[in-house]
């Protein structure tokens, strides 16, 4: 087809057959999973040649938001350094440059823990350049780092890197005292690498053929031994990760499903020991550890959901973990998410009324009694946590804050006298005024009367109804909550309002909130968002006709249920590498992920009723002759979380199935994977296409 053309590209079709549980399916499309298949790279280049094409008169557009963005970005800036052992990390970029180059510098004084200030455009004394991420990725179009890690020594780097998009990465090992790369490398690792107290030994991961990361292996640096395995997880739903307490005392090997986990540890210094179970693993129930010392005694935090749905926080002796004492006690109204510790303080991360916190308790100075005193913000909607402390010594906690409308700041508290020190706010070039915006909480009803938070965040001033922007996500217990975007200037400059709904399936309201929308009661994440565009629409803020959705993977799912629910409600729908193909995908053992996925889902293999379920609300499966709204589907040929087999199967169903006039168009990144394109003048490309084709389909262009 010629790049004007105004017609989809018709897929042809291919009977392929399936059953189970006497249910028999056709899929005419599911020849598009081969992507070795020529005919299949030709079709998704066709697809692009239409989407091109339909997307042409944009191209002003799409450069007037480019331009924005960067005019907004301080594009040679700097991270706040922060002190680990002898030296400051801090990651910097340049102007021009797609990539950050992470860099470090001598400390002045044992006692120096106040971050370094530098003029503009300086560097600090002494800086050597750890990794130029911009060399690495001059001869490959697509580039991702994995792991970034420092030996406690300084004196070695461990970092890995896909340049595919398939989330198989390199690691290499870097000599930080000579400059010299060392002559190990290590193919096919999962991201992640974890040095073990000596600096002699690293440990890092693979996976199986499922993209499971199921095996950690110790590595002798130098040594041209083959690497042993220290631990292998065979049962297929659980994931395997590797690193270590924030003391850096011991190892940890964490073991999780959706609703099970284990952890193991290793003294650091005695990286040929063998790890230890801390609690044996039981279904149903989820644990995670930290290391404190109190009262100059060794103590296991065990943060866990046994019998206390919203989690509780119990501490044990090292050597008796089984034998505890609660800590922080378990609340119905507040989802407790992670407990640290350092030597001076713990620090407790929770969320209440879908707002995400963060309390301290002073070792020194309570004695016994550990209090935790909450660290207090004045906005409603706001997000505060932990920032970059890798020293377990120091005396001073660093946060980040950030809401909708203010720029991400950082931090450090005085803990002992609550004082408050700014080292950074994020600069926003341009005259940016956070009073010339607001943001506000509402609430929509759901048709059972439960009550769904929605986040507004709008330009002061706008004429309503206005176009408007919903995005949703709502599942596995991930939370969407409040933060900055400069390039989310261009939608609220424009009139637009950007809105989150806080749906079932997420986890703003605490565990019951993802409880009620997985599995068996998926559905209720798909009415949710309804009803919370509906809300929209019957308050007056916006109008069908200027209400577009976006939701990406999973959420991606969410908008292609929704597109079939409820057509009418929305004139555009934004999918990035949507989860689309549900049934399909969890129906086959083989793909990648999915039986770790079936205690989110369900396992429509072994249950009937959870396969009709799944069936009844799986978007693909009910595309029908509707009128559905303008649909941009993009997604990423080398993708392994999502495949672009859903996206693509759903829009050539779509295409055919639709009796309205609204474009369905699909984009494919053909060398990119689930986090789409690399770089970041890349990104924001990739970002003007999108905003374009919203600001379009919500009138607000």
């Amino acid at each position: 087809m010629t790049a004007g053309q105004v017609t989809p590209p018709i897929a042809k079709k291919v009977d392929f057959k399936r059953t189970h549980h006497g249910d028999t399916v056709i899929d005419e499309y599911e020849w598009l999973r081969d992507k070795d298949d020529p005919e299949v790279i030709a079709y998704l280049e066709q697809q692009n040649a239409f989407t091109a094409a339909q997307t042409a008169d944009l191209a002003d557009l799409r450069g007037q938001i480019y331009d924005e963005i960067k005019s907004r970005t301080k594009e040679t800036d700097m991270s706040v350094p922060t002190r680990r052992g002898r030296f400051w990390y801090y990651a910097r970029t340049e102007e021009g440059k797609q990539y950050a180059i992470r860099a470090r510098a001598p400390i002045a004084a044992e006692d120096d823990w106040t971050p370094p200030d530098i003029a503009e455009g300086q560097t600090l004394p002494g800086e050597q350049i750890l990794l130029d991420s911009n060399v690495e990725a001059a001869e490959t179009d697509f580039y991702s780092l994995g792991a970034f890690s420092i030996s406690d020594d300084g004196n070695r780097l461990a970092y890995s890197v896909d340049t595919v998009g398939d989330e198989r990465y390199t690691l290499r090992f870097k000599d930080l005292t000579t400059g010299e790369f060392l002559a190990d490398v290590i193919t096919d690792t999962a991201p992640g690498a974890v040095w073990s107290a000596d600096g002699q030994h690293v440990f890092y991961q693979t996976v199986d053929e499922a993209w499971r990361p199921n095996t950690v292996w110790r590595h002798d640096i130098g040594a041209g031994t083959e690497d042993v395995t220290v631990f292998h997880e065979p049962d297929e739903r659980f994931w395997v990760g590797i690193g270590t307490t924030r003391s850096n005392a011991y190892l940890v090997i964490s073991v999780g499903s959706k609703i099970t986990s284990e952890v193991h540890l290793l003294a650091a210094d005695d990286p040929t020991g063998s790890f230890e179970v801390v609690l044996p693993r039981r279904e149903g129930v989820e644990y995670g550890v930290e290391h404190a010392v109190i009262d100059g005694e060794d103590r296991l935090l065990i943060l866990h959901n046994e019998n206390a749905e919203n989690f509780e926080v119990r501490i044990a002796p090292v050597d008796d973990p089984a034998h505890s004492e609660v800590l922080v006690p378990h609340d119905s109204e507040i989802r407790i998410e992670d407990i640290e510790a350092f030597e001076r303080f713990l620090v407790l991360s929770y969320r209440a009324d879908a707002v995400p916190k963060v309390a301290i308790a002073d070792l020194g100075a309570h004695g016994h009694n550990i209090v935790f005193d909450e660290v207090e913000f004045d906005a409603e909607l706001c997000s505060a946590g932990l920032a970059a402390n890798p020293e377990w010594h120091t005396p001073r906690l660093r946060l980040g804050y950030t809401s909708f409308i203010e720029p991400t700041e950082v931090f450090e508290l005085e803990v002992s006298t609550g004082e408050r020190f700014l080292l950074k706010r994020q600069p926003v070039l341009g005259g940016y005024d956070p009073d010339d915006y607001e943001q506000h909480r509402e609430w929509a009803v759901a048709a059972d009367g439960t009550r769904i938070p929605l986040s507004l965040v709008y330009r002061k001033g706008i004429d309503k109804p206005a176009p408007l922007l919903l995005y949703g996500y709502g599942s596995y217990e991930s939370s969407m909550d409040p933060s900055f975007s400069v390039s989310r200037l261009s939608l609220l400059d424009r009139g637009m309002v950007f809105a989150v709904a806080h749906i079932r399936g997420g986890g703003e309201m605490g565990r019951h909130w993802y409880d009620d929308g997985k599995t068996l009661t998926k559905k209720n994440t798909f009415t949710d968002f309804v009803d919370s565009a509906r809300h929209l629409v019957k308050t007056g803020w916006t109008t069908p006709s200027q209400l577009v959705a976006e939701g990406g993977s999973a959420g991606g799912l969410l908008i292609g249920a929704v597109a079939n629910l409820a057509p009418e409600l929305f004139n555009g729908i934004l999918a990035v590498v949507p989860f689309v193909d549900p049934l399909t995908s969890i129906l086959d053992p083989s793909l990648p992920l999915t039986v770790i996925e079936w205690d989110e889902w369900g396992n429509p293999l072994q249950s009937k009723e959870v396969y009709e379920y799944m069936k009844s609300y799986s978007p693909y499966e009910n595309v029908d002759e509707l009128s559905y709204p303008a649909i941009l589907a993009e997604t990423s040929l080398n993708d392994t979380r999502v495949l672009y087999t859903e996206a693509a199967k759903w829009v050539a169903r779509l295409q055919e199935k639709t009796v309205g006039d609204a474009p369905i168009m699909l984009k494919t990144e053909m060398s990119a994977g689930h986090g789409g394109v690399s770089g970041r003048y890349k990104q924001w490309e990739e970002t003007a296409f999108e905003y374009a084709w919203l600001l379009r389909q919500s009138g607000a262009a």
